[in-house]
C-alpha cells in the first residue's frame, strides 16, 4: 500500500492511498459490510450511487459464518461478494468490547461464546492475522482491546499496554505469513488510552514506532462526550506520522467527520448512517429529517434536491414515510443509499475544499446545517 499526501489546508489533509484493489481518494468514509454486506444497499448501488472506494468487513462474524473455508473456497471476500474494490476488517477486538458479558480477556487472548451458538471461541493476536489474511482484505488491523467509557484510568493504562504488546505479536506473525489470494495486505496498529491524554500520548508514540504503512485511533465511539473524542484527536495526530494514513475508528454522524477532518483525519467509519436509514432518520445538506414523522405524510419533494445518487430526485418524503410505516423493505434500502451516499458527498466535498483552500469556511457553514432538525 502506498500513501501520497497531495495538500492540506491548516491540519486537514487531502491524499491518496493507493492498494492492489485500486486507489482511495481522502478523505473517505467506509461503509460498514458487517458479513460482507452494506445492509439493505446492492453492490452495483455501492458503486454508482453511494460511489463508495473501500467497503469495511468484520473479521469475528465472517469468521463465524460462513466461515474461513468457504471463504478460501471462494478465493476470498473479493470474490465472495462480488466486489473489486478495496477492502479493511477490523479484527475483532471490538467485539471484545460489545460481548463484554461473554468473554475473558488474557494475556495471550480472549475467550467468547459465539453469539450465534454459543460455541466457545479463542482469539490470539496470531490467530487474528490469520483469519483476515484468509478473508483476503487490503487492510488489515491489530487485535486491541477497545476499552469502554467510562474507564478507570489504571483499568485504560493496563489495556493499552496489552494492546501494545499484542500489537509486537501481530506485526511479527504478519511479517511471517503471506497472503493467500496473490495481492498486498497492510497492517494498521491501533492507538488506544481511553480519554487520558498521558495514555494517549504514550500509545500513539508507540503505535508510530512500529513504523506500518497506516495507522489507527481506536476507542473514540464508545459513549464519550464529542468534546472529548475531538480532543484526544487532535493530541493522537500530532503524534502520528503526516506520510502516512489515520483512521479514526467507528466515527460517526456527519459533524464529526467533519470535525475530525479538520483535526488531520483521512479515513472514517461507522453504521450510523445505514442504521438509522433504517430506522427512518435522513441526513441531508441542511439538516437531519425523521421521515417518519407527521409533517412528511404531504410533502412530495424529492428526498434531497441537491443529493448525488437517484434515489434523492427519483422519490418523493411522502413516499418514503409510506414505506417506512408500510415496514417495506424498499424503504430501509431508499433511505441506506440516500443516507451513504451523502456521507460519501460529504468527504468528497471536504476533499474538494481543502484542494481548493477552502475547507474550514465551508466546514464551519456546514457544521451549523448539519445540526439542525428539520
Amino acid at each position: 500500500m502506498n500513501f501520497k499526501l497531495e495538500t492540506t489546508e491548516g491540519k486537514a489533509r487531502a491524499g491518496i492511498i493507493e492498494t492492489d484493489h485500486g486507489k482511495i481518494e481522502t478523505p473517505i468514509f467506509m461503509p460498514v459490510g458487517t458479513v460482507g454486506s452494506v445492509k439493505a444497499v446492492h453492490q452495483r448501488e455501492l458503486k454508482e450511487e453511494v460511489k463508495a472506494q473501500i467497503i469495511l468487513g468484520n473479521t469475528y462474524h465472517l469468521y463465524l459464518r460462513p466461515g474461513l473455508d468457504v471463504l478460501e473456497k471462494a478465493g476470498g471476500l473479493h470474490k465472495f461478494i462480488g466486489w473489486d474494490k478495496p477492502i479493511l476488517t477490523d479484527s475483532g477486538g471490538y467485539q471484545v468490547y460489545s460481548l463484554a458479558h461473554k468473554r475473558k480477556i488474557t494475556e495471550e487472548g480472549v475467550k467468547f461464546s459465539s453469539h450465534i451458538d454459543g460455541s466457545l471461541q479463542f482469539f490470539t493476536p496470531e490467530k487474528a492475522m490469520d483469519i483476515q489474511r484468509s478473508i483476503g482484505a487490503d487492510i488489515i488491523m491489530a487485535f486491541d482491546e477497545c476499552t469502554p467509557y467510562p474507564c478507570e484510568y489504571n483499568y485504560a493504562k493496563n489495556s493499552m499496554e496489552m494492546t501494545h504488546r499484542w500489537l509486537k505479536r501481530c506485526c511479527t506473525h504478519f511479517d511471517q505469513t503471506n497472503s493467500k489470494y496473490g495481492y498486498n495486505q497492510t497492517l494498521f496498529p491501533i492507538v488506544q488510552g481511553s480519554v487520558y491524554k498521558d495514555l494517549r500520548k504514550k500509545s500513539a508514540e508507540f503505535i508510530a514506532s512500529m513504523d506500518r504503512e497506516g495507522n489507527a485511533i481506536g476507542g473514540l465511539s464508545v459513549g464519550e462526550p464529542d468534546e472529548d473524542m475531538y480532543e484526544m484527536t487532535e493530541l493522537v495526530c500530532t503524534i502520528l506520522p503526516t506520510d502516512k494514513p489515520r483512521y479514526l475508528m467507528g466515527v460517526g454522524t456527519p459533524v464529526n467527520l467533519l470535525e475530525n477532518i479538520a483535526l488531520g483525519i483521512d479515513m472514517f467509519d461507522c453504521v450510523l448512517p445505514t442504521r438509522n436509514a433504517r430506522h427512518g432518520l435522513l441526513y441531508t445538506q441542511n439538516g437531519i429529517i425523521n421521515i417518519k414523522n407527521e409533517k412528511w405524510k404531504n410533502d412530495f419533494s424529492v428526498l434531497d434536491e441537491n443529493g448525488t445518487s437517484f434515489v434523492d430526485k427519483a422519490y418523493t418524503k411522502a413516499y418514503l414515510r409510506h414505506l417506512m410505516h408500510s415496514e417495506e423493505i424498499l424503504g430501509a434500502q431508499i433511505a441506506s443509499i440516500h443516507n451513504l451516499a451523502f456521507y460519501l458527498w460529504l468527504v468528497t466535498e471536504a476533499r474538494k475544499q481543502i484542494i481548493t483552500g477552502t475547507f474550514y469556511d465551508w466546514k464551519n457553514k456546514m457544521v451549523k446545517n448539519l445540526k439542525q432538525r428539520l
